[in-house]
């Protein structure tokens, strides 16, 4: 994203409307800025401000009448008097900013919006997660902190080696260049983004390493990152298995969401006929 200098008056009203606060007035130049580093190319300042595009110079000249006469003139506080936010053509790898930020855009590996991912919500039609078995959500960044790619493949290869499987159906997982190691592409790791989840697989019996692993890292990486967990529930809605290792290792947690089973495959193979049970996520 970009602020043209010759349409910018210095209003301010854009600096509090970035969610990354990327965006500030340069008071040496009297025009708003934007920390290239720091912006994530989400369109929050493109699309949440009205641009009525009057004429700089006018506003200009109107704003230093009214600082003679000691009294002030201030656009609207949602307005960007003179239109000046300019989006870019990005390319690769700056262009995954925007795909991971800007909820309007989708991501091609997926066709989902946002960070592209549906998660476990239709597990009762995709049979992400199996009986015995754990689905892993971990989620990094969120607005006014962010997430750089090499932060998260901090996560990635560390889980990788203890032998999960990552979700194939998945933008970060489909960015890897290679999914036994967790890695991705060295041009991304200083790419920041506004955040990012990365989802995992595994047997009941490795819930306790896999949580460990999450905690370890996390304690290394300067990001926000939240956890979620889902199993299979029996044929009464109950978790009978997930619960109770979750309290035995000490975990405290609440069943935020569950899937109730109303989704149908509309053509169900075989293998998965006798498997509709929904899932509940933690």
């Amino acid at each position: 994203m970009q602020i043209d200098p010759g349409k910018c008056v210095a209003c301010g009203n854009c600096v509090p409307v970035c969610p990354m606060g990327a965006i500030y007035v340069d008071t040496g130049i009297q025009r708003a800025t934007i920390d290239g580093d720091e912006c994530v190319e989400c369109g929050t300042c493109f699309r949440g401000m009205s641009q009525e595009r009057l004429n700089p110079t006018m506003v200009r000249a109107v704003r230093r009448l009214a600082r003679m006469f000691r009294f002030r003139f201030e656009p609207e506080p949602d307005v960007c008097p003179t239109g000046a936010f300019v989006m870019d053509d990005l390319e690769w790898p700056r262009l995954v900013r925007r795909v991971f930020s800007d909820p309007l855009v989708e991501h091609d590996s997926t066709g989902i919006a946002g960070r592209g991912t549906e998660e476990v919500k239709t597990n009762d039609v995709a049979h992400r997660v199996g009986v015995g078995e754990v689905g892993y959500v971990i989620e990094f960044g969120r607005p006014g902190t962010g997430v750089r790619f090499h932060q998260i493949q901090a996560m990635t290869t560390a889980l990788a080696s203890s032998g999960v499987t990552f979700e194939p159906k998945n933008p970060i997982t489909h960015l890897m260049t290679d999914t036994d190691a967790g890695t991705l592409p060295e041009e991304l790791l200083g790419e920041k983004i506004l955040s990012a989840i990365v989802e995992i697989k595994t047997d009941l019996s490795e819930l306790g390493a896999v949580l460990s692993t999450v905690m370890d890292v996390s304690r290394r990486i300067d990001t926000v990152i939240a956890v979620g967990v889902s199993t299979r529930c029996d044929d009464h809605g109950e978790d009978t298995f997930l619960a109770p290792l979750l309290e035995e290792l000490g975990y405290t947690f609440e069943r935020a969401k569950t899937n109730m089973g109303l989704g149908r495959v509309t053509n169900v193979r075989k293998e998965d006929a006798g498997d509709q049970h929904p899932a509940s996520v933690r």
